[in-house]
């Protein structure tokens, strides 16, 4: 067990040393917004009381890799299939960087291989939250100290 930075869970991540789901990868990303551990804490007793929102990835299929969708991404389904039963699938013939050109509101975790994610997010974050910091995980800055 090693206890470390999420900059450097991350860099740990990009070297293929461990592998992180995309959820986590996402989270590692947002605490990346603190540069210490008294900071976390001063934000998260702030916001405390403001809510939170629990939300599904809807996985879109393209050529060369996924993109998780989340909520408010230009195309996160309007009635997402919450339970799975209705079996539907997104997929698309483009590419992923094609789609990232032609998108202009994000909310998404962009995956082309399991050690290669990027998020991308320009939505505004609710309930007082901050979005994570856009991090490809082909390059790391490693300004956070947590």
């Amino acid at each position: 067990l090693q206890w470390s930075s999420p900059a450097e869970a991350i860099e740990c991540f990009k070297s293929q040393e461990i592998w992180i789901a995309p959820p986590q990868f996402y989270e590692l990303c947002r605490l990346c917004n603190f540069s210490s551990l008294s900071q976390l804490h001063k934000f998260s007793s702030q916001r405390a009381l403001e809510g939170c929102e629990r939300w599904m990835p809807v996985i879109l299929n393209a050529a060369d890799g996924y993109i998780q969708l989340l909520p408010g991404d230009e195309l996160y389904p309007e009635n997402p299939d919450y339970t799975g039963e209705k079996k539907i699938l997104m997929s698309t013939d483009k590419k992923i960087e094609d789609l990232m050109k032609e998108g202009s509101v994000f909310h998404r975790i962009v995956i082309k291989k399991p050690n290669n994610l990027a998020v991308h997010v320009n939505i505004q974050a609710k309930h007082k939250h901050l979005n994570p910091l856009m991090i490809n995980s082909d390059c790391l800055d490693g300004n956070s100290r947590l």
